[in-house]
């Protein structure tokens, strides 16, 4: 499954699925698809999804030791990385006072 955010101020952003709806958690959403958030939300969410993806990469840095997992972990970018066409749109939102939808 795909989940495309949209948005008057940003161009549309697709996500694969589960990590869509990981970051909409992050964010303090349900994860529901599809959904939306006011211009007015848009603000406090992104906060908390900026708080969320800090506290991951600092718990994958106190957690570097696993070779193995760090293998596994190269083959796909960190979440921070996949979160950022998100945050831009967010940011974008936030500036124009647009609200976001996703399907």
């Amino acid at each position: 499954m795909l989940v495309t955010f949209h948005s008057r101020a940003y161009a549309d952003i697709t996500l694969f699925g589960d990590v869509a709806k990981t970051l909409l958690k992050m964010m303090g959403h349900s994860g529901t698809v599809p959904g939306a958030l006011l211009a007015e939300d848009i603000p406090a969410a992104l906060t908390r999804l900026r708080a969320a993806l800090a506290a991951k990469q600092q718990a994958h840095d106190e957690d570097k030791g696993d070779e193995e997992e760090d293998e596994e972990k190269e083959a796909k970018p960190p979440l921070d990385v996949r979160a950022l066409p998100l945050v831009e749109l967010l940011e974008a939102s936030a500036r124009r006072g647009c609200d976001v939808m996703w399907d």
